[in-house]
């Protein structure tokens, strides 16, 4: 498979450039050029189709022609030793968890994914990788899981003062494990736009092997492709007619995600998301994007700290915009509508829910009657465990979800007791030292 960027399409790499490069030179993001169509292969898929199974089929489609088969597969295998939950609520609905990985996060699928391809990839063809990030703290939480016992992969981690938390003092740099948490003075745009600086030197950037481990890569994009065929193949036997999913827009990544899966013939008819400031619909009622009001000539480069997937839904939309204006329903939702759909979910279904799933199931119940056939269904995605929203349940529903064990252990505080870093030269020193020790 190829890349291209959204602002040059002139450019084409494969995808292991693409995943190393993290955003081309021209200050664009990475797209897909030529994804296969897959229908036969869709159709063929079952019920019984494992997650780890399709996932490494869909990786083997997707980048066979830079390796094997039998290296695609080890990728899923050694990505997921879960898989997500498909659970039928009534004749027309099904959710989708899609936390029931490391640390009860949807994101923990594509980080694992992006881990294993770096890991696989570097011991079959030499080098490393070094992810350079801001965290909130679940970042590092996953990647403490997923780095483990990997010889090819560390991270910087950079997180705002008190912040740290999930890791093991076995994951720790100075104890030999493969993340260096590193907190730093200022508010969130401050730390990001020290990042940035690091990565604004293209030279330095591929001389320490650096790169990101969120959706602004392609291959954590990746990771989050396969909820749709493996939703669609657990429930296909039960519908009989148009199929909408209903998402939370979050960064947009799981929206493009979609997307991408659309592209490669996944029979579904549409997306219902709770419109943003950013993604929303016009007097018309046609989706638009905001940033598509400044040219993109005009625009800075991508700063690959900040999940850039709004301009990938631009190239979408300029590609495909007389049909996705019909394909793509943002819909406003009120806190009082979020509320109420999370009381109904439960006491109709049984089923806690995240606020993010509140809002999809509130978006998908205003305007599903007006593009559902008779027959058709919605897969509502369930992002987060409902406990990290116990507060949001208590209000909402009266009650929130015990708190599980794994989750519980991620969100314990570390106190790493080191040198704040004052800026970028102090993250550079930092990514030296690391790198002295692959």
């Amino acid at each position: 498979m190829n890349f291209t960027s959204t602002r040059n399409e002139t450019l084409s790499v494969k995808f292991s450039q693409a995943v190393r490069d993290c955003i081309p030179a021209d200050g664009g993001v990475f797209i897909p050029t030529d994804i296969m169509d897959l229908r036969r292969w869709i159709y063929y898929i079952n019920k019984n189709t494992s997650f780890t199974s399709l996932a490494g089929t869909l990786t083997s489609a997707f980048i066979g022609d830079e390796f094997s088969p039998i290296i695609c597969n080890k990728i899923a295998m050694d990505a997921f030793p879960f898989e997500p939950v498909v659970k039928q609520l009534d004749d027309r609905l099904f959710l989708m968890e899609l936390y029931n990985g490391y640390t009860g996060y949807h994101r923990d699928y594509g980080v694992s994914y992006l881990c294993s391809y770096l890991e696989t990839t570097s011991e079959l063809k030499g080098g490393n990788a070094l992810f350079l990030d801001f965290t909130h703290g679940g970042l590092g939480a996953v990647l403490a899981n997923t780095l483990r016992g990997k010889k090819h992969v560390k991270a910087v981690l950079v997180y705002k003062k008190g912040t740290v938390r999930g890791l093991d003092e076995s994951d720790l740099f100075w104890n030999g494990g493969n993340i260096y948490p590193v907190e730093m003075d200022g508010n969130e745009n401050e730390i990001k736009a020290e990042i940035a600086k690091v990565f604004s030197d293209r030279s330095y950037v591929h001389d320490n092997a650096l790169t990101v481990a969120n959706t602004t890569n392609v291959c954590r994009l990746l990771g989050q492709v396969f909820f749709y065929p493996f939703s669609f193949a657990k429930i296909k036997e039960r519908i009989y007619g148009d199929l909408y999913y209903a998402l939370d827009a979050g960064n947009y990544g799981t929206l493009t995600a979609g997307l991408m899966s659309w592209k490669f013939a996944l029979p579904v008819n549409g997306f219902i998301v709770p419109s943003t400031n950013a993604l929303s619909r016009d007097s018309g009622g046609n989706p638009v994007i905001l940033d598509s009001f400044v040219d993109i000539a005009a625009r800075s480069a991508v700063n690959p700290i900040i999940p850039a997937n709004l301009e990938r839904l631009e190239h979408f939309f300029g590609s495909h915009g007389m049909m996705l204006k019909n394909f793509v329903y943002p819909i406003a939702v009120s806190e009082k509508q979020s509320e109420a759909s999370a009381k109904e979910l439960y006491r109709k279904y049984g089923i806690y829910c995240d606020e993010q799933a509140a809002k999809a199931y509130a978006a998908a119940k205003e305007t599903a009657p007006d593009i559902l056939d008779d027959d058709g269904a919605v897969v509502l995605f369930s992002y987060s465990h409902p406990a990290i929203f116990s507060d949001f349940s208590r209000h909402a529903i009266g009650e929130s979800p015990e708190v599980p064990e794994i989750l519980r252990y991620s969100l314990i505080p570390n106190e790493i007791n080191r040198p704040f870093a004052k800026g970028t030269e102090d993250l550079r020193k930092i990514i030296e030292e690391v790198n002295k020790k692959f």
